[in-house]
């Protein structure tokens, strides 16, 4: 299609965007705690991603937000006004929040247009159905709105639920896994198109997510959650060069993890001494090395002569970048690399091996990252 005959989308309406704050939230279930503790503050027009593995508390929370569940202690605040604590329980069709499901929660039995002005009831129908056009000729669905919404692809059931959440204008947009239905090429283009009609709206959004990647491309800021507790808060870089601990480390890299007996302070690496402050004299530490931190060159090569001498053990090839299996001088067990596929390095190679010690990290062995 030529670019002369495609249609441009309109623009969503802008909502007033709220500040959502939960504060010291905590959910149980019977002898169970799903929430513990949990405080967070979202400004107006954030887009924050609650990320962590299944059972860790990311839905409750999100339950909780939309008034679904009721906290056990805590209170949830949208512009510093409590709808949900001890003082006071706001319903849910009271609160201005939309609601996203995984699964869509589409009605079978309304088409696509009756779908999307389903949540504009309070108007009059033809003006309800004049606002869901609009939004669907937003996300491009115009002319399916009256097919039935087991006709849909995916990605366009996904594109329906998410006019459905926006077009009452919430001021604040709660969205759980919306995109774990997806295949990866269609999850990566409606990202995309999910984030620019979060921003056209202006609504605070919390988007719940177990793919760090996924988070790393919505998110203003993610919150790292474990075991019912908010255990970290930070922007991708952020999280990503100060992760904390090993359990973020790992979630937002790749890394190699090599166990080093502490001395006087630091590790003894073939990388040289790397610091190990608040560890005591024997403890152990490990050392992380990103498999993208680790620099292969052929020994001939200019600069290559600093680096440590080593031998290519395995090579997989996984499109752009290949994963490799290099042993390198010093270092007890080989360490994993990626480098790209254009590099072109076979089995049985010998390389020098650069790896940049401003960017290794050391934790405790529990697990906390030493200061």
């Amino acid at each position: 299609m030529s670019s002369a005959s495609v249609v441009p989308r309109g623009r969503a309406a802008v909502t007033f965007a709220a500040r959502l704050t939960f504060e010291a939230v905590e959910r149980r279930y019977g002898d169970g705690m799903a929430l513990r503790g949990v405080s967070l503050d979202i400004a107006p027009g954030e887009v924050v991603c609650l990320l962590g593995p299944s059972g860790c508390g990311k839905t409750t929370l999100l339950r909780i937000a939309s008034g679904i569940e009721k906290p056990s202690r805590g209170r949830v605040l949208i512009n510093d006004a409590e709808v949900a604590g001890p003082n006071r329980f706001v319903p849910p069709e009271e609160r201005s929040v939309g609601l996203m499901f995984q699964d869509f929660a589409l009605f079978p039995h309304l088409d696509v247009l009756d779908n999307v002005a389903f949540g504009l009831r309070a108007l009059p129908r033809e003006e309800a159905r004049r606002e869901a056009l609009a939004i669907l000729a937003r996300v491009g669905l115009e002319g399916f709105a009256h097919e039935q919404p087991n006709t849909l692809s995916g990605g366009q059931q996904q594109r329906v639920a998410l006019a459905r959440a926006i077009v009452p204008r919430p001021a604040v947009m709660l969205m759980d896994e919306p995109f774990s239905g997806l295949d990866v090429q269609l999850r990566d283009s409606m990202q995309e198109e999910t984030l620019a009609l979060l921003r056209e709206t202006r609504a605070t959004s919390l988007i719940v997510t177990h793919h760090p990647e996924e988070a790393m491309r919505l998110g203003d800021r993610i919150a790292v959650m474990r075991g019912g507790h908010l255990v970290k808060l930070g922007t991708a870089e952020d999280l990503y060069r100060h992760p904390g601990e090993l359990f973020i480390a790992r979630m937002f890299s790749e890394i190699n993890e090599v166990p080093y007996k502490v001395s006087k302070g630091a590790i003894a690496t073939p990388i040289g001494n790397v610091p190990a402050p608040g560890l005591a004299e024997g403890d152990t530490a490990i050392l992380c090395i990103r498999e993208r931190g680790i620099v292969l060159r052929v020994p001939s090569a200019e600069g290559a002569e600093g680096g440590l001498a080593g031998r290519v053990l395995d090579v997989k090839f996984l499109g752009a970048v290949a994963l490799l299996e290099v042993g390198i001088e010093g270092f007890d067990a080989p360490l994993r690399v990626r480098a790209r596929e254009i590099e072109g390095w076979r089995k049985g190679a010998e390389v020098r091996v650069t790896i940049d010690t401003e960017r290794v990290l050391v934790f405790a062995s529990s697990g906390a990252e030493t200061l």
